[in-house]
């Protein structure tokens, strides 16, 4: 039954480290791609200097200044999936409606969700330089859609065991069950 099951896998192409912000997405989506000798991209790199200043002034975007930057990524990926250059995107990609707009009709895509305490993140968001503040991390646990069949990853472990550990789930091209 297993044999079958990974002939009929689609084989990961991208990867999307979602979660709230200052849960390491970054970090651990670079650790990934350096293992895998992937390319890698920041969603934040793409963010139009409008949404950045507003995120910096403490107010949360909304779904409508989310969505060119999301459509935006979603070419990025779909780029590379075309090219067979397989990538990982650090986004934060907090509700379904955007990781539908970010995977669209791509096959191959799957999601790692960095998940920590608020009381964690909030720490390692107040010890870094960012444009978004602390300030806003409730409504980023307020906006989360904690997605279903994502490999979830305790963001309070080693980074070499993140790493590690998700690079070897990814080379089993079978869909795994929610953690």
């Amino acid at each position: 039954m297993r044999e079958l099951a990974l002939e009929s896998a689609v084989k990961t192409n991208a990867v999307i480290v979602m979660g709230v912000s200052g849960s390491g997405k970054t970090t651990i989506g670079a650790a990934l791609a350096g293992r895998l000798g992937w390319a890698f991209a920041d969603a934040d790199d793409y963010h139009p200097a409008a949404n950045r200043e507003k995120m910096s002034r403490g107010t949360p975007l909304t779904d409508e200044d989310r969505v060119p930057w999301l459509e935006a990524l979603h070419e990025m990926i779909a780029d590379h999936v075309r090219r067979d250059k397989p990538v990982v995107l650090a986004c934060s990609a907090l509700k379904e409606s955007y990781r539908r707009i970010l995977i669209g009709d791509l096959q191959g895509v799957r999601i790692v969700f960095a998940q920590g305490s608020r009381e964690l993140i909030a720490e390692r968001m107040r010890a870094r330089q960012h444009f978004m503040p602390v300030t806003l991390l409730d409504s980023q646990f307020a906006a989360l859609e904690v997605p279903r069949g994502a490999l979830t990853v305790d963001i309070s472990r080693p980074l070499e065991e993140i790493s590690q550990r998700l690079a070897a789930e990814l080379a089993d091209p079978a869909p795994t069950e929610p953690a």
